[in-house]
């Protein structure tokens, strides 16, 4: 008896868990869809509509053998990785159906969760109540390089396998800190707001002069978190001419290649950071820092907003403590209506929305390593496990 090919039963599981209603509402509207596929053979079509329960389903049809076993995968808050503007091939292919949820509030998780094998996250919460919901959960895979919007512990558990992604936003982030930098430096801004309010028009020379403006060749670039990413950025500096010292971990004697950490503070023209954050690193920068840093210093934050005291640095703006900072993120996200820092009128602070990973390039290459950490997860292939939870000797070192 003819009933579904291959290619339409690929077509049914990725349908299937996205009917609206109850199992028995999907059921029926399998059937409807054999019935049609199979150009309405009327015993395909009489068998199928006999079916009211799933067990009774998959009982009379070995060839729905598929439906119960479907691994169904969830995205929680895709609207934070694309528009519409991202290709997700690889991930259809990795896996199939999807659910992909433009956002998820924390009241909404545990029922998008329930039944999924495989979750996506950004930046939405999974902790250990809510985790609990999740009787089905295979695989938790999360669309950035930070993971402490998981909890780690509660996954080891249950042996469930958290995946990040590394290394994907490199480039962006690296252009980014360059972009701050030459923004602080060339005075875009300000000859920007020259320009539209009729300044240069106005003006008896050919070359308004009324903002200082600096070379970056020469200058001394302090590194702190020299990762991938801090690499990355050094390789560039190198191009623009500048002089680099990279920091030790704060109150550590220095390494070989190394420069203490306050030395890095006091001699650096630009600090810029690319350290994870954490206990150790809460406030990095706070009022003693920039109190060693040079009054013609620049700081440059695309990491993380709580590396950074808000009120301090504010204050050593203010103050001509520093000459300048720019920044790409803050301690909360989106910010509170009523910041300081928004609303601090002068132009030698710069904040962008946390925009230095999201070049179109980058969220691309996060969208296929996701899929490629699913596939081999299916594939029982190594894939970019995270060990904290499972072995905090190798993740301490």
């Amino acid at each position: 008896m003819p009933l579904l090919s291959n290619k339409e039963l690929l077509f049914l599981r990725r349908i299937a868990p996205l009917i609206v209603g109850s199992l028995n509402n999907t059921i029926r509207f399998l059937s409807r869809a054999a019935c049609f596929m199979s150009g309405n053979n009327r015993e395909t079509s009489s068998q199928l509509t006999t079916f009211h329960d799933f067990n009774t389903f998959h009982e009379n049809s070995k060839h729905f053998q598929l439906i119960e076993d479907i691994m169904r995968a969830v995205f929680l808050d895709f609207g934070s990785v694309t528009r519409g503007d991202m290709d997700c091939t690889a991930l259809e292919e990795a896996i199939s159906p999807w659910q992909f949820f433009d956002d998820t509030t924390p009241e909404q998780v545990p029922e998008r969760i329930k039944d999924a094998e495989i979750i996506v996250i950004n930046k939405a919460l999974l902790d250990r109540a809510t985790l609990a919901y999740a009787h089905r959960l295979k695989l938790i895979c999360i669309a950035a390089t930070g993971y402490n919007n998981v909890d780690l512990v509660a996954a080891a558990e249950r042996n469930i396998p958290v995946c990040n992604v590394r290394g994907y936003a490199t480039p962006s982030v690296a252009q980014h800190v360059f972009m701050l930098m030459l923004n602080l430096t060339c005075r875009f801004v300000e000859y920007r707001q020259l320009v539209k309010q009729g300044g240069w028009q106005k003006s008896v020379h050919f070359c308004p002069l009324d903002f200082g403006i600096e070379e970056l060749s020469g200058k001394t670039l302090g590194i702190i978190g020299y990762g991938e990413l801090g690499q990355a950025v050094a390789h560039i500096a190198r191009a623009f001419g500048m002089r680099l010292l990279i920091a030790d971990h704060k109150d550590k004697p220095p390494r070989p290649g190394r420069t203490a950490f306050d030395q890095v503070l006091s001699q650096a023209d630009f600090i810029t950071l690319h350290c994870p954050l954490s206990e150790e690193t809460h406030n990095l920068i706070s009022q003693r820092e920039f109190a060693l840093m040079k009054p013609s210093a620049y700081l440059i934050n695309t990491a993380r907003g709580g590396l950074v005291n808000e009120d301090d640095l504010l204050h050593s703006l203010s103050s001509g403590r520093i000459a300048g900072a720019a920044t790409d993120v803050l301690q909360k996200e989106p910010p509170v209506e009523g910041n300081p820092l928004l609303n601090y009128p002068r132009s030698n602070l710069i904040i962008t929305p946390h925009t230095a990973w999201a070049s179109r390039d980058s969220r691309q290459r996060l969208l296929d390593l996701i899929a490629e950490n699913i596939r081999h997860f299916l594939q029982n292939k190594p894939f970019n496990q995270i060990m904290d939870a499972i072995n905090p000797h190798d993740a301490a070192n």
